[in-house]
């Protein structure tokens, strides 16, 4: 009768022990002390073309003990622990087999499943039987695992937008769990997008808007149209600073006490409105030499309180906010704040250029002939000019593009208490602020002109992200936005047409 064949070992049965005194290992031993230190994978060979284990047993002999990685139990082990596991088991084996702890041993010390580790093991006996190159690596490719349930994304095109405001109205309208809808926009599959209001704009409106991103695109440039570097232009505007905001977030620790915070009325903040006046900062080799920042005048007054309070003693300076904000009041600070902090701070060779002040078209600022603007404007050889933007287009104007808000969030953090606090915190905002942050936002206002452009002076416009902060760490930030010569020449013939 022929001798059965060895396919294998019983994981239920206790063999007797070989030829060589070597007993198979034993699934239930405890175990035993570890002495691991890694081999190569592709082992050296002997004379006759086998697998020198001689040479194994003696690294296994160095007693030398290797850090112990624990992984979180699963199946699907990355492939360098699985080397691990394949080199601690070719180092515990003799002869090519294993003693009745080892799998034990090596499946507690790198945290992987007993039945992975005898997998493992079989996988590289098979390789190195076949006289190849041992690679333990995992045999899954590409995508395993339950496969998804397909879904049709379009039908979202027609749930009203009201009804798909939150991730629990998306949720309930197509069918599917939260946590789906949570995958799809990490996929990129879905995408949310905040929508504000922006003015509404008249044809007429559309055709000035036009006008006016034409007009700042130099002269001369006929086949290389660039928009205007801005250098000799100043924006003012003015803006409410408040003293805190209605919401907060805070980062605490779990025992940390919430903060509280209370007042009378939230719509009644303690505020002050400021007029900020601002140019585009200038660079010479990597250094900023004009930061741009004219002034940023509180619209005040300051009295002497005519009785005591617990607040404050009689005749204390109080500071009271200007109530109505007219023309004459406008006429005063710009002849007697703004004119004078231009004329100390503007940059000393283009003194006798025009300089144009871009205000917006509210009824309370001076109207571009202004008499006494106009006479003050021409001392000390300056040429200071009124211009204004066009009609409801803050999007045209810095300062409601982006700096206001960026001067804000400084201003938030410096946690003033009180009116008398608020200014100062406000004016430090302003000196804070990066001119390099504010140099890019002179750049955006030229890309916002381009597109405004593009789509015929309507304010739908999706800024177009150039990577500015790249672009000057590499030192390629363009002063000037290229303009197409097709686009201008389509912006030209567009505006007889809106007549």
């Amino acid at each position: 009768m022929a001798d059965p064949i060895d396919s294998g070992f019983d994981l239920n049965v206790r063999l007797e022990e070989d030829d060589d005194g070597n007993l198979p290992f034993d699934l239930n031993e405890p175990i035993l002390e570890d002495h691991n230190n890694g081999i190569d994978l592709n082992l050296p060979l002997d004379e006759f073309g086998a697998v020198d284990f001689d040479y194994v047993q003696n690294l296994a002999e160095q007693d030398v003990e290797a850090p112990v990685q624990v992984h979180p139990p699963k199946h699907d082990y990355p492939e360098h622990v699985r080397k691990l596991v394949y080199q601690a088991l070719l180092m515990r084996s003799k002869n090519g087999k294993l003693g009745n702890h080892d799998t034990t041993i090596v499946s507690s010390q790198f945290g992987v499943k007993i039945r992975s580790v005898q997998r493992i093991w079989k996988q590289g006996k098979n390789q190195l039987a076949q006289n190849i190159p041992v690679v333990v690596a995992n045999l899954k490719k590409g995508r395993s695992g339950r496969k998804a349930t397909p879904l049709d994304l379009e039908q979202l095109r027609n749930i009203p937008l009201k009804q798909r405001m939150t991730i629990e109205d998306v949720s309930s309208r197509l069918g599917i769990s939260k946590s789906r809808i949570q995958r799809y926009l990490k996929k990129g599959l879905l995408r949310r997008h905040s929508s504000s209001i922006k003015p509404y704009l008249t044809d007429a409106n559309k055709k000035t808007r036009l006008k006016w991103c034409i007009d700042m695109i130099e002269q001369g440039l006929v086949d290389d149209p660039k928009f205007r570097d801005l250098f000799d232009f100043v924006f003012i505007d003015e803006k409410w600073f408040y003293l805190s905001q209605k919401s907060e977030r805070y980062y605490l620790l779990p025992d940390e006490d919430e903060p509280h915070r209370t007042c009378k009325n939230k719509n009644y903040i303690p505020r002050i409105m400021f007029l900020c006046v601002c140019a585009r900062p200038r660079f010479r080799n990597g250094e900023c030499v004009f930061d741009g920042k004219i002034g940023c005048f509180p619209l005040v007054t300051f009295e002497q309180a005519i009785r005591g309070s617990q607040n404050r003693l009689r005749g204390e300076q109080v500071i009271k906010p200007i109530q109505s904000i007219n023309r004459e009041v406008i006429r005063d600070f710009m002849i007697n704040r703004v004119l004078p902090a231009i004329r100390a701070k503007w940059p000393r060779e283009d003194v006798h250029k025009p300089i144009f002040i871009q205000q917006d078209n509210v009824p309370s600022h001076l109207k571009v002939d202004d008499p006494q603007f106009r006479e003050v404007a021409k001392q000390d050889g300056f040429d200071i000019r009124l211009i204004c933007q066009p009609p409801n287009s803050p999007d045209f104007n810095i300062l409601d593009l982006g700096f206001f808000r960026a001067i804000q969030a400084i201003q938030y953090k410096k946690d003033a208490k009180t009116l008398k606090d608020l200014i100062p915190a406000v004016q430090q905002a302003f000196l804070e602020y990066s001119p390099w942050k504010a140099n890019r936002i002179f750049v955006t206002l030229q890309t916002v002109l381009k597109e405004a452009m593009k789509i015929k002076g309507c304010n739908k416009i999706k800024i177009p992200h150039i990577q500015k902060q790249r672009l000057e760490r590499e030192d390629r930030l363009p002063l000037q936005i290229p303009c197409e010569a097709s686009l201008l020449a389509e912006a030209l013939a567009s505006l007889p047409a809106a007549n």
